[in-house]
């Protein structure tokens, strides 16, 4: 992409790397394009901006929506490598403000389970809505009165016109 530097890319390859016998050890291979690999992950250098782009683009995307560090470690693991890119990520994270903002922690937390009452007898509790706004019928009815029974979960549908008194 167009906000990868041009460094960042030759900073990968091989040839290139800082110490070539630590490369060699921590079993890097090389690519056909010269970049290194970690068992099918990219590995990419500590200097440059090329793991600070990666991550903005993983945490900041519009399809990645503020992931938290879990999220966003176990997504990133699967195509890059680095040493500490754990903790590289939960610095980045940290430092989100948008993400402090919207985590768990700072919801608000919803209340206790109360047990609904347990119905003994049919018509003991009934609810009641209208629909209304509906076209006139050729009766004149533009409204739905329902009445339901919570037991059994019978219902009743009376029509009536909107200007009907409630009382």
């Amino acid at each position: 992409p167009e906000n990868i530097k041009e460094e960042d890319v030759r900073g990968m390859l091989v040839e290139n790397s800082r110490d070539s016998e630590k490369v060699r050890k921590e079993k890097l291979e090389p690519r056909a394009d010269g970049t290194l690999c970690l068992n099918g992950r990219s590995w990419l250098p500590c200097y440059g901006d090329l793991r600070t782009v990666i991550m903005h683009e993983s945490h900041k995307s519009k399809y990645s929506i503020h992931p938290g560090f879990d999220k966003m470690y176990q997504d990133m693991k699967k195509l890059y490598w680095w040493l500490n890119m754990k903790a590289d990520i939960a610095t980045y994270v940290s430092k989100c403000l948008t993400y402090a903002k919207v985590k768990a922690e700072h919801q608000k937390l919803s209340g206790l389970l109360v047990q609904p009452e347990i119905l003994k007898w049919k018509w003991d509790n009934i609810t009641m809505d209208f629909v209304t706004k509906l076209p006139k019928s050729s009766q004149g009815y533009d409204t739905i009165w329902v009445i339901v029974e919570r037991l059994t979960k019978s219902a009743i549908f009376t029509p009536i016109k909107e200007t009907d008194p409630m009382d």
